[in-house]
C-alpha cells in the first residue's frame, strides 16, 4: 500500500490492516527535520497490529537520515524507505524527493549511511526519470549507483516526473506510464527486488504485474475502494482464512476509535478513511454522505457511526467481493 501524504496516517493503516493481514503498509512521508526536531510520538507512534509496516523518510543529508533510520528502527518499524519520487515544489526546496534523481552519488551516500546504521531493509522509491533526464543510461546509472551502496529493493513509479510546470497531481497523471521501462530495469538487474507502482487499479492488474516484477504497490485505488484488499491475502499470499465482512471491519474499528475519542481525537479523524468501505455497492454514496455528515457533528462518538451503519438494510446484506467491485476504477 503506497505511502500517501495526508492519507496513510496511523488510523488509515489500522483500518486497512483489519481488511488485509499481509499487505505491506507504509507511513506518510516524514521529513528528517520533523523526526529530529518535532513531536516524535505524534509522528512515529503506531499500533503494533499495523505490522508489517515501513516508514518513508524524506531528506538528503546522510548523517540526518542515518540518525532518523536508527530512531525508526528503535521505534519498531520493519523497513526504512527513502523518497526519491515526490516532485512537489516544497519537497524540492528541501532538496529531497524526485530532484535527487539528478544526484545519484548523494542518494548512494544516504543509502549507505542508513544501511550501516540499521539492521532492517533500506529501500528506495523512485521514478524512471526527471524532466529531460530520462534516458535509459541515466536511469540505469542511478539504479546501479544506489544498489552498490546497499539498496536491494527499488519501488519504481513507472512515470518520469516534471519538476516544474506540473502539480504533484498532474505528475501522477500526465507523464505516460512506462511499465516497459520498469520491466527492462528488472531484466537488467535480475538480482534486485523491483516493485512496480503507478496507475494500478485492481488485484487482477497486480497479478499480471507479478509475472514480471517482485511486487506491486497500489495506492489511491485501494484508498478509495479499500475492500478490494479483502481478496489480497487469499489471491496474492495464499491465505486460507476468510476475509472479514465490511460490518466486521467496522466492528473491529470501534474499540480503537473509542480509545482515540477518549484521548480527545475527533471522530472524523477515523471515519474519513472509512468513506470508501462500501464503494461499488448499492448505497455506497449514501454511506459516504451520511457518515461524513454524522462525523462532522460536534461531540460525535461511535454511536453516530453505528447509527449510519444500521440505518439502511442494504448495509446488512452478505458481503462478497463482486467482480464489478474488484474491477472498479477510481475517477
Amino acid at each position: 500500500m503506497a505511502p500517501m501524504l495526508d492519507w496513510t496516517d496511523r488510523h488509515c493503516r489500522y483500518f486497512l490492516r483489519l481488511i488485509s493481514r499481509r499487505v505491506l503498509l507504509y507511513t506518510e512521508m516524514v521529513t528528517t527535520g520533523a523526526v529530529l526536531h518535532g513531536d516524535r510520538a505524534r509522528l512515529l507512534d503506531f499500533d503494533a497490529r499495523e505490522h508489517p509496516l515501513a516508514i518513508q523518510l524524506g531528506g538528503s543529508d546522510p548523517g540526518e537520515l542515518a540518525e532518523c533510520a536508527r530512531i525508526a528502527e528503535g521505534w519498531g518499524y520493519d523497513e526504512i524507505n527513502l523518497n526519491i519520487g515526490c516532485p512537489s515544489d516544497r519537497v524540492q526546496r528541501g532538496r529531497f524527493g524526485a530532484c535527487l534523481m539528478a544526484e545519484p552519488d548523494l542518494v548512494a551516500e544516504c543509502v549507505a549511511a542508513m544501511a550501516q546504521a540499521v539492521g532492517i531493509p533500506v529501500t528506495v522509491k523512485t521514478r524512471i526519470g526527471i524532466d529531460d533526464r530520462d534516458s535509459w543510461e541515466e536511469l540505469t546509472h542511478f539504479i546501479r549507483t544506489v544498489a552498490d551502496a546497499g539498496c536491494q529493493t527499488f519501488i519504481i513509479h513507472a512515470r518520469k516526473a516534471w519538476l516544474s510546470g506540473l502539480s504533484p497531481k498532474e505528475n501522477r497523471e500526465v507523464p505516460p506510464l512506462r511499465y516497459d521501462v520498469a520491466a527492462r530495469v528488472k531484466e537488467e538487474f535480475p538480482a534486485l527486488e523491483i516493485i512496480i507502482n503507478g496507475g494500478i487499479q485492481t488485484l487482477a492488474e497486480v497479478e499480471s504485474h507479478l509475472r514480471t516484477f517482485d511486487g506491486a504497490m497500489i495506492g489511491r485505488a485501494a484508498y478509495h475502494n479499500p475492500y478490494l484488499l479483502a481478496e489480497a491475502d487469499a489471491r496474492l499470499f495464499g491465505a486460507h482464512e476468510s476475509a472479514p465482512t465490511r460490518r466486521e471491519v467496522v466492528a473491529a474499528m470501534l474499540p480503537y476509535i473509542q480509545e482515540g475519542l477518549a484521548r480527545g481525537t475527533r471522530l472524523h479523524a477515523y471515519t474519513r478513511h472509512l468513506l470508501g468501505l462500501f464503494h461499488g455497492r448499492h448505497g455506497g454514496r449514501i454511506w459516504r454522505r451520511r457518515l461524513g455528515e454524522a462525523a462532522a457533528r460536534p461531540g460525535a462518538g461511535v454511536d453516530a457511526l453505528l447509527q449510519v451503519l444500521d440505518r439502511e438494510p442494504w448495509l446488512s446484506r452478505p458481503d462478497s467481493v463482486q467482480p464489478e467491485e474488484s474491477q472498479a476504477r477510481v475517477y
